[in-house]
């Protein structure tokens, strides 16, 4: 359970790059949002070896194929 809450408290502070904590996140458009989203998961995480969280999905969208 701690490292999930690791990385939880991770990926907010990434997100707070984008969008500082209380941000209204009903002003930015879809395509702004799912880009912010695209990088996230194109950047390189420690705690998944450094693969990245999309290398990672692919693995396992192929392992269930």
């Amino acid at each position: 359970m701690r490292g999930s809450l690791q990385s939880n408290e991770n990926t907010n502070g990434l997100l707070r790059q984008y969008f500082p904590k209380g941000t209204d996140l009903s002003g930015y458009s879809q395509a702004k949002l799912n880009a912010v989203a695209r990088r996230l998961n194109e950047r390189p995480r420690k705690t998944l070896n450094y693969e990245t969280p999309a290398e990672r999905f692919q693995q396992a969208v192929e392992s269930t194929g």
